[in-house]
């Protein structure tokens, strides 16, 4: 059985941990998640401090395995979400879209384990230099808030930066990916597509059917002229949002147009004006699974794969 330092750092039995995704990812897909030996995470998105203490409520009244939040720090309740999670003193916190410098002391403080998703080698240097536990390299195959550098690139860049563990993620759904990781010096890998069609996972049946049809070219990414870029499935809201992104537009009518997008897509399977986020790896999800079996499949996929690795040195 692979077993790494993220198991023991973080209670669990395999080094899998699910996305924090927002708007999808509630207390109990993170329970599933958990449940099966994987590391769940509830998501914070743009959310009222209420809705998610009550979904780490849900995941406690489900689960009495560790699992973690995400904090997206451009939300404007990101202050009061940190408190939050050090008040609640989860296993972990994972953040993305901004610095968290200004939280860590206080979550370190509470116990909380604190794994920064980064995109570079300069953030990367600086969350090690204050103190955070672990890193998740997150390559620009992934969906919702991207970089520019790929998991390829991305992961031996940051493993050689720091001491810390390193956890991948983007284009990350089976165990060859997973033994890839592995390779590319992670001792830990993150999925969030491949989550969106566990049985646990609350989407919209739509959503599910739109991962499950995707093929390799499924995805584009918009938002970077706004600094944000984002990645999601090719669907009409994209290509409506990307033509007007390069027309002059002011970007409070881009604003405007992207706000409740990715809610209309979750909750209302809205393909008019839905934003579906995914990353690339839609293509390799190909059908409806438990959360549990999804975390053992990609394990017991990896060990055969790197068991065999050998065979290419002579």
């Amino acid at each position: 059985m692979i077993e790494t330092e993220i198991c023991s750092l973080l209670g669990i039995k395999y080094p899998v941990l699910q996305g924090g995704m927002a708007w999808i990812a509630d207390g109990k897909l993170a329970a599933a998640v958990s449940n099966g030996g994987g590391f769940g995470i509830i998501a914070a998105g743009n959310a009222e401090p209420d809705y998610i203490r009550e979904q780490i409520h849900i995941a406690r009244s489900l689960t009495d395995k560790p699992f973690g939040l995400n904090i997206m720090l451009m939300s404007p309740h990101a202050d009061a979400v940190a408190a939050l999670a050090a008040e609640e003193k989860l296993a972990a916190v994972t953040t993305g879209a901004g610095n968290p410098s200004k939280y860590m002391q206080m979550w370190k403080d509470a116990g909380v384990k604190v794994i920064p998703v980064v995109a570079s080698v300069a953030m990367a240097k600086l969350m090690t230099r204050l103190g955070a536990s672990a890193l998740i390299a997150e390559g620009g195959e992934s969906g919702g808030h991207v970089g520019e550098l790929t998991t390829m690139v991305l992961v031996p860049l940051v493993c050689d930066a720091t001491e810390l563990p390193v956890i991948a993620a983007g284009g990350i759904a089976d165990g060859r990916a997973v033994a890839a990781s592995f390779m590319l010096g992670a001792c830990g890998v993150q999925m969030g597509t491949r989550f969106l069609c566990a049985e646990e996972c609350s989407v919209h049946p739509v959503y599910k059917e739109k991962i499950l049809k995707a093929g390799d070219l499924c995805t584009m990414v918009t938002g970077k002229r706004l600094g944000h870029p984002v990645r999601s499935l090719r669907t009409k809201f994209p290509r409506a949002y990307a033509q007007l992104e390069y027309s002059g537009a002011p970007d409070e009518e881009l604003d405007k147009l992207a706000g409740g997008a990715l809610r209309r897509a979750v909750v209302e399977g809205d393909t008019e004006n839905g934003c579906f986020l995914s990353g690339q790896i839609a293509a390799r999800v190909d059908r409806i699974q438990p959360a549990a079996e999804i975390v053992r499949e990609v394990i017991e996929e990896a060990e055969p794969v790197l068991k065999g690795a050998a065979k290419w040195v002579k």
